[in-house]
């Protein structure tokens, strides 16, 4: 990424952390281990969920979302990779999207969500070979705790495209 892209990353990022308190109604910090095939290696994410909108006159809700991530770097040993791209850097992402649920507040199956982020990345790597990513999330949430299973990958828009899968738990803030 070139200086100039960076700086406005940044600024676009500072904008983003300066309006997220004020704004998003839940605000969770996730842990967990992301594997690159069967490569392991540590991720954290914080995400902020804006105010559910309903989907129309359906039961389905939608909530903006937006994710500042970092997953760790790999030492896998030399030519592990077979091509240009390394393991070794870590990576951080902004990701935007919407995060959806189905069914009203007491309904046993409205805990569980899906969510769906573009992101722009830092590095690119062997699991991540662009600096666009697609972000897929399936999860379950209660008040203050959440768990996930999350793909990050370019959909097959750039080679290779190995993606990075993680499982996540998460600890979650009403703001």
């Amino acid at each position: 990424m070139s200086p100039r892209h960076l700086t406005r990353s940044a600024i676009v990022l500072a904008l983003l952390t300066a309006a997220l308190p004020a704004a998003a109604t839940r605000f969770e910090v996730q842990a967990g281990r992301s594997y690159m095939d069967v490569h392991g290696a540590n991720t954290a994410f914080v995400e902020a969920i804006f105010a559910p909108q309903p989907f129309g006159n359906t039961r389905l809700t939608w909530s903006p979302d937006v994710s500042l991530g970092w997953i760790d770097g790999r030492r896998l040993a030399a030519n592990a990779n077979g091509d240009r791209y390394t393991t070794r850097d870590s990576v951080a992402l902004l990701a935007a999207g919407a995060r959806f649920h189905l069914g009203d507040a007491g309904d046993w199956y409205q805990p569980l969500f899906f969510s769906e982020q573009l992101a722009a990345t830092n590095h690119i790597t062997h699991a991540l070979s662009s600096h666009y990513q697609f972000v897929s999330t399936l999860g379950w949430q209660a008040k203050h705790f959440s768990v996930a299973i999350r793909h990050v990958s370019n959909g097959g828009l750039h080679r290779p495209n190995t993606g990075e899968t993680m499982a996540l738990v998460g600890v979650a803030f009403d703001i």
